[in-house]
């Protein structure tokens, strides 16, 4: 397939880059990203996670960090280039809300990353994301306008009228059916690609991006070429450019060779 002339690469984590089943990142998506770069490609991190969860994959040494879902986008050199947090008052909120009902959630700042209610499912939920369970929140302390991500760990039954009613000036995506990731309405991983294509000076016909979750079909539809993991949520598979192979059968390596970028 006949290469798109890519100069920026956009990768998500959990289910792209790292696998599911053995917690690390392929062989083969290491050496994909260790050759775009020496061919002078840009290879970028675009998770939803905090930028204090992404350890697993410091190593190799992406160009850029979009992190938050769009929120909080840094340089290789952690220059700050976007930062914007959850509107104020949706947290106080989500405070007072779960003053009154029982609600589990998480809030995430660039300094840590607190939680509220931990049931099973979701201690089980970080160990399957191989991440250690945050601290219990401090209802009291909390800091209302440096969040910049929240969790609501809720059933998409629930989430519409949830968002309505409790946090009306934010939006919330979905990669799992245990709870839904909270950012600033009109954020989201495309944000960040213009942030960095602006910063790199690449256009968005010299971009592409692999993804497998619902947080992530505003980046795959965004991009030049946007592609799925075979792993992907049947959503994400429809709206993307190309299906690839799951995570642990070489599906960034195999698109990149597919479509000549390394």
């Amino acid at each position: 397939m006949q290469n798109p002339q890519i100069k920026a690469v956009f990768f998500d984590i959990d289910g792209t880059l790292i696998s599911f089943k053995t917690h690390e990142v392929p062989k083969s998506t290491i050496e994909a990203i260790k050759e775009l770069q020496d061919k002078g490609i840009k290879a970028i991190l675009a998770t939803g996670r905090s930028i204090n969860s992404i350890e697993h994959v410091k190593h190799l040494d992406f160009d850029g960090y979009i992190t938050f879902n769009g929120g909080y986008c840094l340089t290789k050199d952690l220059e700050v280039l976007y930062r914007e947090p959850i509107d104020a008052r949706d947290i106080e909120s989500v405070l007072a809300y779960a003053k009154e009902k029982a609600l589990s959630f998480s809030f995430m700042s660039e300094r840590e990353i607190t939680i509220h209610d931990v049931t099973p499912e979701i201690a089980g939920m970080y160990a399957h994301l191989n991440l250690p369970v945050p601290k219990l929140v401090d209802m009291e302390t909390v800091d209302t306008g440096s969040i910049l991500q929240t969790n609501i760990f809720l059933g998409p039954e629930e989430e519409q009228e949830f968002m309505e009613k409790v946090m009306p000036n934010s939006l919330s995506s979905r990669w799992t059916p245990l709870f839904a990731d909270v950012n600033p309405k009109g954020l989201s991983k495309k944000v960040g690609i213009d942030i960095f294509c602006k910063h790199f000076g690449v256009e968005l016909e010299e971009t592409m991006a692999f993804g497998d979750g619902g947080n992530d079909i505003s980046m795959l539809k965004h991009v030049k070429v946007g592609v799925a993991m075979g792993n992907a949520n049947p959503e994400v598979k429809e709206i993307s450019d190309y299906v690839t192979d799951d995570v642990d059968d070489d599906g960034i390596w195999n698109a990149l060779k597919k479509f000549e970028v390394i």
